[in-house]
């Protein structure tokens, strides 16, 4: 019986989201990792699941008054990949799909960050999976965190897996696998300076 595997490609758009705006010699905020999730979302025989990356840390340096000066770097670990399926999630890191062994990280660079007005911003940068990089556009939303000291980054990205070679061989065919995954993230950031 075949497991599904696809949608690791959205944790890449969680990159994007960690891409927060910033000036010249911006402040550096801190990923609050406990609080922070990447979700991504295929079609398996034409049913959505859903699966997250467990592991993965960003480097931000933002200031939100001043964004274009900002950078982003998020690194997901392909291995954490799961949809909390054991024989699924022991597919997931063999080679069809994001072969750990050789490419044990996804990783997203911000190229540049546009703010869109009340919170909005457009992170533009480099999402690499197995070794293929591609250009790619993520909006993302930032607000205070209710109550605390923090505040969260929410976005969402949809690729086409096979951009990546995430499920090759007979996982190329898309009836059973689809192409399009969405990453949808949450990032709870430390330190970020208001809003």
């Amino acid at each position: 019986m075949k497991m599904k595997f696809p949608l690791f490609t959205p944790v890449l758009a969680l990159a994007l989201v960690m891409a927060l705006p910033a000036g010249a010699e911006p402040p550096a905020a801190r990923l609050v990792a406990d609080k922070s999730q990447i979700v991504f979302v295929s079609k398996q025989m034409g049913v959505p699941v859903e699966g997250t990356f467990k592991k993965f840390d960003a480097q931000v340096a933002f200031d939100p008054k001043k964004p274009e000066g900002g950078s982003v770097v998020l690194h997901i670990d392909t291995a954490s990949a799961g949809f909390g399926i054991p024989m699924s999630d022991a597919e997931l890191p063999k080679q069809p799909w994001f072969d750990a062994a050789h490419f044990p990280q996804a990783s997203f660079q911000s190229s540049a960050i546009k703010a869109l007005g009340e919170g909005r911003f457009e992170m533009a940068g480099k999402l690499t999976i197995k070794g293929t990089s591609r250009y790619v556009t993520v909006p993302v939303s930032i607000a205070p965190a209710p109550g605390g000291n923090y505040a969260v980054a929410t976005g969402s990205l949809t690729i086409q897996r096979l951009d990546y070679k995430v499920g090759d061989g007979e996982w190329t065919d898309t009836s059973m696998v689809g192409n399009e995954v969405q990453v949808r993230f949450r990032f709870t950031l430390a330190g970020l300076g208001p809003l």
